[in-house]
């Protein structure tokens, strides 16, 4: 199935049918609602929770917001924003010893950063890339952005469900085409019929997110190395590899990126959040590897100093061959614990789990609770922040979760509290 939006709808989508109608849905908060076996303070509790969600569009409320403004849910575990939380205690190990203790937060702090190109120099060195093809971004919705209203123009095919900025962050005049992928294949992409519907459309950007947000899905390296280089005649694609330190093929911990193939490939750009995989949302810093001209273009149109100081401290120590070295004994850690996260999560009775290659896993209600029913348990009850995905276009039937994992003490406690509430 397909779903457009046409340069005369603004930011409006024609009707469309996923299994579940919005009106639907709402019935279906109406249903349970004060069904939740909750008391009345803590029916309260819901509707706060539900204004927030409400003022965060298509993303869910920061744990920092939560936290903030709503201090009786006294949250235990984020099991929602999709982090490792051994990369972020490393970091801040590091911090502690290198910033704190010498008092150099001051310069962090007072200081102008390094402007976009010299960080990207530093970056190159690590990423053995070359520096003019890297850009820096102040995370990677920022970075997102940009790229889509630069060089995005007519068309843009994006799969569902997906990371939403790819089509929300699209200009009002840019066509948004779907390639809505079937919970039956376990939301694989099919190649072919993806290569298919391209021609047919015939797209100036295509976005690839590899693993895949919210559910995990992979492609293989050599897969994906295949579909670049069939997609050579659309004049952007855009591979999304936030979440590709979680990836493995077989028994290997490798990390496989596609940025090397952008010498090859100029209609190639790669994007790389670094908040996922080193737990470091706070600071904001992601980049982007994609044709020097493309990023003299960027340059030449802002981004001057769009990196604070301390985003520039994680760059430099993200460049330093001992803290790559332990981080990498902390990502391998942290996919073995993931494994058996899933793996554990997947024998829960009323829950149907998807494959993942990423640090989460998108789950399906099959006992027939709704998925807002159990999220809202979970976090007043348990104090678990975990994410419903009813607002997520593709996966609209009030049945979809997806699930951070976490420490292995924290995992332990989501697993226990889950079935708790699901018997």
């Amino acid at each position: 199935m397909i779903v457009q939006r046409s340069p005369e709808q603004g930011r409006k989508f024609k009707p469309f049918d996923f299994g579940a109608s919005t009106l639907w849905l709402d019935r279906q908060r109406r249903k349970f609602t004060g069904r939740l076996g909750l008391n009345q303070r803590e029916d309260a509790l819901v509707e706060r929770i539900r204004r927030l969600k409400r003022e965060s569009g298509s993303h869910s409320p920061s744990a920092w917001t939560i936290a903030k403004l709503i201090p009786e849910l006294r949250l235990k575990v984020d099991a929602c924003f999709l982090s490792n939380p051994y990369a972020t205690k490393l970091f801040l190990m590091h911090f502690h010893r290198e910033v704190i203790r010498p008092r150099r937060l001051r310069s962090l702090l007072e200081l102008y950063p390094s402007q976009n190109r010299v960080i990207a120099g530093k970056l190159g060195y690590v990423l053995d890339l070359e520096p003019e093809s890297i850009f820096v971004g102040n995370g990677a919705a920022e970075i997102i952005q940009a790229i889509l209203h630069r060089f995005t123009r007519d068309t843009i095919l994006v799969n569902l469900p997906t990371f939403s900025p790819y089509y929300e962050f699209a200009r009002a005049d840019t066509r948004v085409v779907f390639n809505v992928l079937r919970k039956e294949d376990d939301f694989r992409l099919d190649p072919e019929a993806y290569l298919k519907l391209v021609r047919r459309e015939r797209p100036d950007t295509v976005v690839l997110i590899n693993p895949n947000n919210p559910d995990g899905g992979y492609v293989a390296h050599a897969q994906m190395v295949r579909l670049i280089e069939s997609l050579s005649a659309v004049p952007t694609v855009i591979v999304d590899e936030s979440f590709l330190h979680f990836a493995c093929e077989g028994e290997s911990f490798a990390i496989r990126s596609v940025a090397d193939l952008v010498r090859k490939h100029p209609n190639l750009i790669v994007v790389k959040s670094m908040s996922k995989d080193f737990g470091v949302a706070g600071i904001r810093a992601g980049y982007a590897v994609m044709s020097p001209d493309r990023v003299r273009s960027l340059l030449e149109n802002g981004f001057l100093w769009n990196s604070s100081g301390l985003a520039e401290y994680f760059f430099d120590l993200y460049c330093r061959a001992d803290f790559q070295a332990q981080y990498d004994r902390e990502r391998i850690r942290f996919i073995r614990n993931t494994r058996r996260f899933i793996k554990t999560l997947s024998s829960i009775d009323g829950l149907k789990v998807y494959p993942s290659h990423a640090n989460f896993a998108l789950a399906e209600i099959t006992n027939g609770v709704p998925a807002e029913e159990l999220v809202f348990r979970l976090l007043i009850r348990r104090g678990i922040y975990t994410r419903t995905c009813d607002d997520k276009k593709g996966l609209e039937t009030g049945r979809f979760v997806r699930i951070a994992a976490r420490s292995r003490v924290e995992n332990s406690y989501i697993i226990r509290s889950i079935r708790g509430l699901m018997d």
